[in-house]
Parts: structure tokens; C-alpha cells; sequence
């Protein structure tokens, strides 16, 4: 369960909420010809169940999303949602936390689950068979969890030695310390793991508020995909949460963040952090945009050829033209309502002052001359590639199904996903390049280098 963009791996009755259906409300949301039929029920608690129907398929893939992540801590709280996810797999008033991996482990299945900024989640692997097994310890785990303080204690032991192992990885430090140089103090600035300083004297009492106050049916999505029947999985999710905290009277599921306000950001920063390491790692880059904005498929196409493959334009001129890093990409991170684009390069100590012209010279005159058709097309094809075969397995399928409602409140089918990027024009990416790219750049630099200043 380590730290990165994700991390791994007394009960009351919850708050009402006025307006919900008494009764569960089912829709089909598509017959995708990729795949099988998309189904979705609210019950009347306000939890929503979807499913994808493969019956190719011989597993399932079964997960529990909850809407909440570290940007919900408050600062003596950074590091609660990873610290709940770790302990809801230790122990319910039905199993032990040995009960819960070796009955899922028995069949041949595999459960795990990780924390984001946004939200968490729990999810299992399993035969089609095994889907009953699978719902009901999965329900229980992450619903009637009883946060045991010995518990509480051991885990905070573990979480302190994956912060410490985080430390020791500076290729993942590096995308904390450039998330921390946009946002600053902002929650989506801090370590999602928490710091020693937060984790340290956080209490059971602490940990069991937030589970009850942010877990609640209304905040979650479950869903599904593989050789499964809708409406069986309604019927043992219901089984599997009744008369837990998540048991309760009719309520509105909750809607998805909003965009707006959109979140401040710092003016361009630079931050190093002195490491004695063989390599140095370096991100520039700047805020992006959010997730629902209608640019991210231009931003996506932009991102492909910039630094998203070896064919890259990055890639070629740092690595293959030049031998100057093994590791050289672009990236985009959105939310719901702020976004980062970022260059990643690790390089020998001597070779980052090179490296940074090189990435800051490619970035001014893609923002100057844009990109060719031929690199619009070939990013387009990129983007359409890696979205289809991407949904080859069942876990990237219910993935699919949890994001687009916890996200955005609606599931796009592929073949508009993929219209949609079709749809992109030379002018839409270079239109957003000229804007983005001319944007002042932050820096994070890990490495051996002292106190030097690396904003001249």
C-alpha cells in the first residue's frame, strides 16, 4: 500500500436524508457492443448499485467506491481515509480480519484497495461462482468494520513504515513535492498517507468519526462487471448491508463534486529536496485543467504526443536523440475542480540542467507552432487505443462503471468516448497549447543538490 497519485491497500446509525425513493429505482444504461449491458439501481438508502453483464466472462470483478479522500481531511486529519482503509480489513462483528482474506483467498479470489485524493476503494476478484462469497465480505468489511484500538495501534505502525519506505522512494516523492508546489497548503497538496507528524497521535476516536460521518450509503457506489445477473447483485448487496450502519431510511444519493469554485493555485514555484541519490528526479510543469472541462480530449491527445509514448516528441529528443534520461513522459492529473500537466524526467545529477532546457525549449515551441496533423491523428489514435484495449479485463470494466458515476454522474458510452476524441481538431490542441503551455511553470527536484537554487 504505497503513498502515491494512489494509495493502497461502536457503530451508529448514519444521517438521514430527506427526499429519497422508498423503493429501488433500475435503469439500463446501455448495450455497449464492447461489452454487455450496463445497469444501474439506486436503492432507497440512496447507495447505488451498477453492473455490466459479460457472460463471456468467466470472473467478476465486484468493488465498494466511497466518496471521500484525503482532500475531505482537514490538516490534524491528513492521512484518515488511508489510515480507515487500512483497518476495515481487520475486523467485522461477523469475521475476523483472517476470516476476511482467507475466505476470499480460499476460492481463488484477491481483494485489495487504495486510496485516492477524491475518493476510495475497495474491491475483489473472484470466479463468477464466487460473487455471493465475495459481496457479502466485502459489504461487511466496509460497512460494520470495528476499528479494534489494538488494531488502530498496529496499523498505525504499518502506515508509519510506509511513509518511511516512501521516503526512500524519491521517484514517487517527487510527484508529492510538485503537487505540494501548486497547491500549496491545500488538501490536494498534502500526502494522502499523512505525514509522521498527523499520523502519529491520531486517535481511534478520531479515525471512527470519519468513517461514520463521510461512509454513509448516499456517498457510495458499488459496482460490478463480469458473468453476473443484475439483479441478483441488488439482491445480496441488500442482504449483505442489512441491519448494518449502512442499513438506512430513504435518502438521495449525494451528487458528484462540483466544478466551481475552482481551486487556488500558488504563483510558479520551485521546491528541492536535498536527497543523496544516484539519480535525480525533476517535474516542471503548471495547473491544468478539471475533469469535466471539454478540453480533456484535446488535453489527452496533447499529452500522447508530447510525452506519452516512445514516440513521443519528449521522449525522442531527451532519450533516444540524446541519452540524457531512461525515464522521460508527460502527464495529466484532473479533479473535479482543478487539474496538473507535468514533464517527469530521472537523469544523472549532471545531465538535469540539460534535461530542463531541453523539456522547457519543447514545451515553448509547442506552444508557439503547435502540433502537426500528423501528430494530432497519431495522438488521437493513442488516446482511442488505450481507452478500448484498456477494457480487456473485468476490474477495468467495473473501474469504469464506479468512476463515471462517482465522477460524473453519468457513464458515456465508448462509442461517444471515442466519437468525442475523433472529434478533436488540429486547432482544439493547439488552441489549448498555446494557453497551457504558456503558463508559468512550477519545478520539484529531488537530488543531490544542496541548497542550489534552480530558479535562475
Amino acid at each position: 500500500m504505497a503513498p502515491s497519485g494512489a494509495v493502497r491497500h461502536a457503530t451508529g446509525a448514519q444521517p438521514r436524508r430527506a427526499g429519497g425513493s422508498t423503493r429501488a429505482v433500475t435503469r439500463t444504461l446501455s448495450d455497449d457492443p464492447l461489452g454487455g449491458t450496463v445497469r444501474r439501481t439506486v436503492l432507497p438508502s440512496g447507495l447505488r448499485v451498477l453492473t455490466e453483464a459479460i457472460p463471456a466472462m468467466r470472473s467478476v470483478s465486484f468493488g465498494i467506491w466511497v466518496s471521500v479522500g484525503s482532500r475531505d481531511e482537514t490538516g490534524p486529519q491528513a492521512g484518515a481515509a488511508h489510515f480507515l482503509e487500512h483497518l476495515l480489513f481487520k475486523g467485522t462483528h461477523k469475521r475476523t480480519a483472517l476470516e476476511i482474506s482467507s475466505g476470499i483467498e480460499a476460492v481463488g479470489g484477491e481483494t485489495n484497495a487504495f486510496t485516492t485524493k477524491e475518493y476510495t476503494c475497495y474491491y475483489a476478484r473472484v470466479l463468477d461462482e464466487d460473487l455471493p462469497l465475495a459481496i457479502d465480505v466485502m459489504c461487511d468489511a466496509v460497512a460494520d468494520s470495528l476499528l479494534e484500538p489494538a488494531d488502530v495501534e498496529i496499523e498505525r505502525g504499518v502506515i508509519l513504515e510506509e511513509i518511511a519506505m516512501h521516503d526512500d522512494e524519491p521517484g514517487d516523492e517527487v510527484h508529492d513535492l510538485f503537487a505540494r508546489a501548486v497547491y500549496g497548503d491545500h488538501p490536494l497538496g498534502r500526502l494522502i498517507s499523512g505525514t509522521e507528524e498527523t499520523v502519529t497521535p491520531m486517535t481511534r476516536r478520531q479515525i471512527h468519526d470519519f468513517y461514520r460521518r463521510h461512509y454513509n450509503p448516499a456517498q457510495i457506489v458499488v459496482a460490478a462487471a463480469g458473468n453476473l445477473d443484475h439483479a441478483a447483485v441488488v439482491k445480496l448487496v441488500r442482504q449483505a448491508l442489512a441491519g448494518t450502519p449502512l442499513d438506512t431510511e430513504p435518502a438521495t444519493p449525494a451528487p458528484h463534486r462540483p466544478a466551481t469554485p475552482a481551486v487556488r493555485v500558488k504563483p510558479a514555484t520551485t521546491l528541492v529536496e536535498q536527497k543523496e541519490t544516484e539519480q535525480a528526479h525533476v517535474i516542471i510543469g503548471c495547473p491544468g485543467i478539471d475533469r469535466v472541462d471539454e478540453r480533456r480530449f484535446a488535453l489527452g491527445v496533447l499529452n500522447n504526443v508530447l510525452g506519452g509514448g516512445m514516440s513521443s516528441r519528449l521522449f525522442q529528443e531527451i532519450r533516444e536523440r540524446r541519452g540524457l534520461a531512461y525515464s522521460v513522459y508527460s502527464y495529466a492529473s484532473q479533479y473535479a475542480d482543478s487539474g496538473l500537466f507535468a514533464v517527469y524526467a530521472g537523469c544523472a545529477p549532471g545531465k538535469v540542467d540539460e534535461v530542463l532546457k531541453l523539456t522547457r525549449a519543447e514545451l515553448a515551441r509547442v506552444a508557439a507552432d503547435g502540433l502537426t496533423e500528423a501528430e494530432v491523428a497519431r495522438g488521437k489514435g493513442m488516446s482511442k487505443g488505450s481507452f478500448v484495449l484498456g477494457l480487456e479485463d473485468t476490474g477495468s470494466r467495473m473501474s469504469r462503471l464506479a468512476k463515471g458515476e462517482l465522477l460524473y454522474g453519468d457513464l458515456m458510452p465508448v462509442d461517444e468516448l471515442l466519437a468525442r476524441v475523433d472529434a478533436v481538431t488540429v486547432d482544439d490542441v493547439n488552441t489549448l497549447a498555446a494557453e497551457l503551455l504558456a503558463r508559468p511553470m512550477s519545478l520539484a527536484v529531488v537530488g543531490p543538490f544542496g541548497d542550489r537554487d534552480f530558479t535562475s
